[in-house]
């Protein structure tokens, strides 16, 4: 699978984070229940067959407790988008946030340059961020972040490559807590999934969503 690589931000501010392998960090000892909770409900969510998940070293220092998951777009043996998305737990609560559960992410896939050109890509896809988790019915709050579109022209000896460009969505939201003080985290892994798949041009699922607008797809995938 194709990981997402890169900088993520937990909503006051972006940083590079040391990693933990085994998907979770945290100070030790026990990890408290509404965080375990949390975690096992992220493993046992039932996902679209396009779409690759397995746990990835998680960021030691935006929170006390940590766990990450890469994702891919898979058509074949290529990678249409791919994805980091990190649950972070802080059990004192946490400003910023206003809550002790923060969701953050990272999504990337290649575009047709007619479509980067559009002026307003960057709206659109922050909006595809937020329906996709309010299509599923889920209370959120203090969502932040970046889309950032890139463009790459190859000269001399890589000429004959043709010009490629790229969506980047850095995002950052609270997740509403439920019974226990544990956020839906299953469906909130299932809403992001629906982005990645919306990114990477797949046609939605569920029924009724015939109107979602999505990315065509890409001429060339990303090979795995």
């Amino acid at each position: 699978m194709a990981a997402a690589q890169g900088r993520l931000s937990d909503g006051a501010g972006g940083m590079d984070e040391p990693k933990e392998a085994g998907g979770t960090t945290g100070p030790g000892g026990t990890p408290p229940l509404p965080f375990r909770a949390a975690v096992d409900a992220l493993r046992g969510a039932r996902l679209r067959p396009q779409i690759e998940v397995e746990p990835t070293p998680a960021p030691k220092r935006l929170a006390p407790y940590a766990y990450a998951l890469e994702a891919a777009v898979v058509d074949g043996e290529e990678d249409l988008a791919d994805g980091r998305l990190v649950l972070l737990h802080d059990p004192a609560g946490h400003d910023a946030w206003r809550g002790t559960f923060r969701l953050v992410t990272l999504v990337r896939a290649e575009l047709e340059p007619e479509m980067a050109a559009d002026p307003l890509l960057p709206d659109v896809c922050w909006s595809w961020l937020t329906g996709a988790l309010t299509a599923r019915g889920l209370a959120f709050g203090e969502p932040s972040g970046t889309v950032t579109r890139a463009s790459s022209h190859y000269f001399g000896g890589l000429s004959e490559r043709p010009a490629a460009s790229q969506i980047e969505i850095r995002a950052s939201w609270t997740p509403r807590e439920g019974l226990g003080g544990v956020p839906d985290t299953a469906t909130h892994l299932v809403a992001w999934c629906d982005l990645l798949a919306q990114v990477a041009g797949l046609p939605p699922t569920a029924p009724g969503d015939a109107s979602v607008v999505t990315l065509p797809q890409r001429r060339g995938p990303q090979s795995r």
